[in-house]
């Protein structure tokens, strides 16, 4: 007979248990599983094919992390019977041992008032060569458990970004309607007085001349009125006449609503380097450093130095119009970072992710060891911490990100998302049959050009020869050639 408080294998506990919790966790898990397909069905339905791959990639990630724990769980008896010197169980500590008289494998474990299955005989295994432990049962499925929670953060911050991205680009909505509904020399004239006005507020001022001076008012701007109409308009009009002259009036909000998609799709993702970010805050975590503390403003100035050169780059297009004479605001990768819009968005990457797993850390510290743990460090830096984690949540989604994704386009290239799905595909599709030698290719693209969908969407012309030449050679971007 098993005694009180003793623990029990699988051998001897109820049928009726075992039942049950698998019931529920199997329920749990079709439901998650059904419930992702047939958001995804809904997307393919309403023709969201960036948000359907971004789901995809989301699922991807869980599957990663899904492996991971498995691993963990798998390997975790093999992994404690890894036995290393005691003086290297003391370096590199999270928390501060407390000093004990007992012996080399008392004072390794950790009191924490709760054992495992088997955890005493795999230390008593390598206490018999005179070693502890690499480390402990208990500690491998306490990693489990941040695995598990560092997913279910990700999944949640990653939805809350894209929701208010698109809750900001929605605003614009009304702007580019206000160019649609007038017309002729009405539209003219309301446009050419917003560029006045773009002019007038990003150019005129003693202060304007400083280059200090432009970058601190940069800075304040992001978090108010980061884009108004008259950046709006501006913007709208300079993308159009370096990239689509042939269609002035290309509606320009939807094809921002398109980027901000795509680049959901680069900002789902958890990559190689990000991982290494992980183990590196993991091994710098050392009792005294505040690593944890120190690190939260990291994304913090990340965000605050990528919002202030967005912001930064609308003015200098402004100065470059009002010192060339030109009509409009003229595109150029050389207003950004090595002349690459790509890196912000890496930035911006980073700063999303990082953001939630200090989150994810925090939750998983205070559910396995409690809000007085050592590692949670002092309530005024846990507060902090919180704080910040909510402040670049929201400024990162809010304002930043959708910031991004209309100044992106004043770079040498557009994206794909130029294009509606349909037309993308069907000039891709194109593209490939020209290449092959003997294809039918203008046959079947007629076809498709028949059946074509209806969308409210304004769609660039295939068939009619534009003073722009096109060339489809990459999937991230496509660049625009001189003019022919």
């Amino acid at each position: 007979m098993v005694e009180e408080g003793e623990s029990r294998s699988l051998e001897y506990t109820p049928t009726w248990i075992i039942a049950v919790i698998c019931s529920i966790i199997v329920i749990i898990s079709l439901l998650a599983e059904r419930g992702l397909r047939r958001l995804g069905k809904w997307l393919k339905r309403r023709g969201q094919e960036a948000l359907y791959e971004a789901l995809q990639k989301l699922k991807e990630e869980l599957t990663l992390l899904g492996f991971i724990s498995l691993l963990l769980t798998v390997s975790q008896r093999m992994i404690s019977k890894i036995c290393i010197p005691t003086y290297l169980a003391n370096y590199m500590l999270p928390c501060k041992r407390k000093e004990t008289t007992t012996s080399s494998t008392e004072y390794f474990a950790f009191n924490i008032g709760r054992h495992l299955i088997s955890e005493d005989i795999d230390s008593q295994y390598c206490a018999s060569k005179g070693k502890v432990p690499l480390v402990s049962l208990e500690g491998l499925q306490q990693l489990n458990i941040f695995v598990f929670v560092l997913a279910v953060v990700h999944v949640i911050f990653c939805a809350t970004t894209m929701l208010l991205g698109v809750a900001k680009i929605s605003k614009w909505k009304r702007w580019e309607d206000s160019i649609k509904n007038t017309d002729g020399p009405v539209k003219h004239s309301h446009v050419h007085h917003h560029h006045r006005i773009f002019f007038t507020q990003r150019t005129i001022g003693h202060y304007r001349k400083k280059a200090v001076l432009r970058w601190i008012v940069s800075f304040f701007k992001q978090f108010y009125g980061s884009v108004t109409k008259a950046d709006y308009i501006a913007l709208r009009a300079g993308f159009i006449k370096e990239h689509i002259p042939g269609i002035p009036d290309y509606n320009f909000y939807k094809y921002l609503l398109r980027t901000l998609v795509h680049d959901f799709r680069r900002v789902v993702g958890i990559s190689w380097y990000l991982w290494l970010f992980v183990v590196i805050f993991l091994l710098l975590n050392i009792h005294g450093w505040y690593t944890y503390f120190w690190l939260s403003f990291l994304p913090l100035i990340l965000l605050l130095l990528v919002g202030a050169h967005l912001e930064h780059i609308i003015t200098r297009l402004a100065r470059d119009v009002e010192k060339n004479k030109a009509e409009a605001v003229k595109p150029d990768d050389d207003h950004f970072w090595c002349n690459n819009p790509e890196i912000i968005l890496y930035l911006i990457h980073f700063i999303l992710f990082q953001n939630s797993f200090e989150i994810a850390f925090f939750f998983w510290v205070w559910t396995t060891y409690g809000f007085d743990s050592c590692i949670m460090e002092k309530v005024g830096y846990i507060i902090t911490k919180l704080v910040l984690g909510a402040i670049v949540q929201v400024l990162c989604s809010y304002c930043v990100l959708p910031l991004y994704a209309i100044v992106s386009q004043m770079g040498s290239k557009f994206k794909p998302s130029i294009f509606n799905t349909f037309s993308l595909i069907l000039i891709q599709d194109w593209v490939r049959e020209r290449r092959r030698p003997g294809s039918a290719g203008e046959s079947s693209r007629s076809n498709q050009l028949q059946n074509q969908p209806q969308e409210n969407d304004e769609k660039i012309p295939i068939e009619q020869e534009t003073n722009s030449r096109i060339e489809l050679t990459s999937p991230s971007s496509i660049p625009i050639q001189e003019q022919v």
